[in-house]
């Protein structure tokens, strides 16, 4: 069959419409399967919207699985680090899941619906391995991330947009909670929850719905100075607000080629996700051993010298190399220079002084600078506004 001048064979999402239109920079990237926008008109202004107002971000291409049946709490239980117990129905619980051998295959969000009704969102395809650890559970497992569209509200007015939209009492709900609203007679889920670290929602709708709901969540903000925002200001929003990204900060256990490059939740500072008090779930052996005999690598933030983001750098303590940074910006609200690094067990306490080799290029001139940095305690960005409820009204 002949192909169109224009046709792609990337996906579009259900708002792939609207944000073609407000894409001014028409900058593309490609995210499972689907083609999103890295920036809509300034990656700083952008960020700024998130920061100081309002800002949307396609969801959309997120790999979703609904997960039902009799046996769907126990397989999610069996399957992930944490307790799924403890998530209550209309609750949202962050977690991790690993191989046999306790490594990091992914992370991603529970969505607790209704009883024996899961979501599970995930970076990484995970059909096949979803299906086969299915095996001896009475579980439904269906890929439904065609089927739901979503918008990432992020920011300190995106209550206010929302609720000019007409959610009413959406204020109070609490950090990563599910609430429901009637939307032109479809279903419109709404759940406290994104990648920004901020005040902030993920709105999820029908696909026939997804330009609709575009319009009126834009209109409504308006008085709120709403804008779109792409993949490039949120990396600024979640390297401020220390949020970890498969595929940047680790490599999911899958994937690797190389031994020894894959990481175990200890190494990645997500230790607070599994729970040992479980009898069986994926790696957790492995996780016990671990846990006896010390870990190779833990992960840390560094508060790095100057201006010039560490992006690839090598560490050092001393002339020993101790390590590698995995993620890198100049924090623009923070106004500090942050780093996430793995590195040797053997260093890396608060507070320890160690030093960052920094290339930089400038007008085809490569500059080296061996920068000072020192871990610290925790994200540089953690606003009260993000867990107060009711939410502020600005």
């Amino acid at each position: 069959m002949s192909r169109k001048q224009g046709d792609t064979m990337m996906l579009e999402t259900p708002f792939h419409s609207r944000v073609a239109l407000a894409n001014e920079l028409n900058l593309w990237e490609a995210w499972s399967g689907y083609t999103t926008p890295s920036a809509y008109f300034d990656v700083e202004l952008e960020y700024f919207a998130v920061r100081s107002a309002a800002g949307v971000f396609d969801l959309s291409p997120m790999n979703k699985y609904r997960i039902t049946g009799p046996d769907a709490g126990a397989f999610l239980n069996r399957l992930v680090t944490r307790d799924v117990g403890k998530i209550g129905v209309d609750r949202v619980g962050y977690t991790v899941w690993c191989d046999n051998a306790g490594q990091v295959m992914d992370d991603g969000t529970i969505f607790h619906l209704a009883e024996n009704d899961y979501r599970l969102c995930a970076y990484a395809r995970a059909m096949d391995w979803l299906s086969w650890s299915a095996l001896g559970f009475d579980v439904s497992v269906v890929d439904e991330s065609a089927e739901v569209a979503a918008l990432a509200v992020q920011g300190p007015t995106s209550c206010s947009c929302l609720q000019s939209m007409g959610l009413d009492g959406l204020e109070t709900l609490k950090p990563f909670g599910i609430a429901h609203f009637d939307f032109e007679g479809e279903d419109l889920m709404v759940s406290r929850t994104g990648f920004t670290g901020d005040l902030g929602y993920e709105v999820w709708i029908a696909p026939n719905k997804a330009e609709t709901l575009w319009d009126k969540l834009f209109e409504a903000g308006k008085p709120y100075m709403i804008k779109p925002f792409g993949s490039q200001a949120l990396e600024l929003t979640r390297i401020e607000t220390g949020f970890l990204q498969a595929g940047v900060d680790f490599v999911p256990a899958q994937e690797t080629i190389r031994p020894g490059r894959s990481r175990s939740p200890f190494e990645l500072g997500l230790g607070w996700l599994v729970d040992l008090n479980k009898p069986v779930f994926n790696g957790r052996q492995a996780l016990i051993r671990e846990q006896q005999i010390g870990s190779r690598y833990h992960f840390v933030i560094l508060d790095v010298d100057g201006n010039k983001p560490a992006h690839n750098s090598f560490l050092f303590k001393g002339q020993q190399q101790v390590g590698t940074v995995t993620s890198a910006a100049w924090c623009p609200t923070a106004k500090s220079n942050v780093a996430f690094a793995q590195i040797e067990t053997a260093c890396g306490d608060i507070g320890d002084q160690l030093v960052a080799e920094i290339y930089y290029e400038k007008e085809l001139h490569w500059t080296r600078v061996l920068a000072p940095c020192k871990v610290i305690d925790g994200a540089v960005f953690n606003p009260a506004r993000r867990r107060m409820t009711p939410a502020v009204a600005y």
